[in-house]
């Protein structure tokens, strides 16, 4: 996988307010979603990687929408990501608008 310009995260407790979250960040920003992951103990992470401005704009969007139905854990953004992450990332990659 090359580098990615920003990764973004957002972490919830239980799947709605993922939802929720993840629907509001692919629609506020030009983002492509990575995929999620179970934490445990109720928690998931959706990941999501684009340009840094558009990663702030959507995690943000994410944040909020989330808040509002359910319980927001975390919220961050890494600017250029060490390669090395490559192998913290979910597996399967989203690309915005291409197949699924």
């Amino acid at each position: 996988m090359a580098a990615i310009p920003a990764l973004g995260m957002v972490e919830t407790r239980g799947l709605v307010a993922l939802f929720e979250a993840t629907d509001a960040m692919l629609k506020a920003a030009s983002v492509d979603m990575l995929g999620w992951r179970k934490v445990g103990r109720g928690m998931v992470t959706s990941f999501v990687t684009g340009e840094v401005a558009a990663v702030k704009s959507a995690v943000a969007a994410g944040e909020s929408a989330a808040a509002k139905v359910g319980e927001v854990v975390a919220v961050h953004i890494i600017p250029r990501p060490h390669e090395e992450l490559n192998g913290l990332y979910p597996v399967t990659k989203r690309k915005r608008g291409g197949p699924k």
